[in-house]
């Protein structure tokens, strides 16, 4: 079994080479780059299963390099910066990322980090059912090939996390699902994510999905509740 390829972006040498060495050592396969020029070549290059993006880079920010990867890529993304305050989360997240730690940090955190959103993507992609596909008002999601598609057959990229959410949606139509139980059956305990993370996430699916996000019609807020997924669901084996 080949294992996951990882790009480390970090303008710190010796952050990238610990990394690297570390991770080699957990039998991972890491390619390094100090700055988003060469984050883009060596993704080029390279088929990459997870970027460990740096906020704080030179030239293009870490959240400016987030944000377009997230434009054409669904690419697992675990954000790093030095700065811890909750409000840079979000920003993380709104921009795309799948998870975020803050510096410093110790090695094997950022591995279970890794862990638990690679096991995620890998899970959620493996049929739990025949079912492969899913449609909804105007769309329609593959699970296998984890794609959001329009009526016209446009692609809308989502991120691993916003699949993951709007899959636990599709499966749970017109059920009223609380913050913890969006977290438990999107990332399972080891997500390491918080409750505001659901809040930017929806944010985002709406964004994506609603003909107004403002006034939302498909994931209704259910005050004191949670959220809700009113559309009705139908299924392609």
């Amino acid at each position: 079994m080949q294992m996951p390829h990882l790009l480390i972006v970090d303008d710190h040498r010796e952050i990238r080479e610990l990394l690297q060495r570390f991770f080699i050592q957990h039998n991972y396969r890491v390619t390094v780059a100090k700055d988003g020029k060469e984050m883009k070549l060596r993704l080029k290059d390279t088929q990459i299963d997870l970027i460990v993006l740096d906020l704080m880079l030179p030239g293009e920010d870490g959240l400016t390099l987030c944000r377009d990867l997230r434009a054409s890529s669904n690419v697992p993304i675990v954000m790093l910066t030095a700065m811890g305050d909750e409000m840079d989360k979000i920003i993380g997240l709104e921009m795309g990322a799948d998870d975020y730690l803050a510096k410093p940090f110790n090695p094997r955190e950022l591995l279970a980090r890794i862990k638990a959103v690679l096991r995620r993507v890998n899970t959620l992609s493996a049929p739990v059912s025949d079912i492969n596909q899913y449609s909804f008002a105007q769309w329609t999601i593959d699970v296998n090939k984890r794609e959001l598609t329009d009526k016209e057959g446009v692609m809308v990229i989502l991120s691993s996390a916003e699949f993951d959410l709007l899959r636990v949606f599709i499966e749970h139509p017109q059920r009223v699902l609380s913050r913890d139980q969006l977290l438990e059956l999107s990332k399972g305990r080891d997500g390491g994510v918080y409750d505001r993370a659901i809040d930017t996430l929806i944010s985002r699916l709406r964004k994506k999905l609603e003909v107004d996000a403002k006034h939302p019609e498909l994931i209704k807020t259910i005050w004191g509740g949670g959220y809700q997924f009113t559309c009705e669901v139908s299924h392609d084996k």
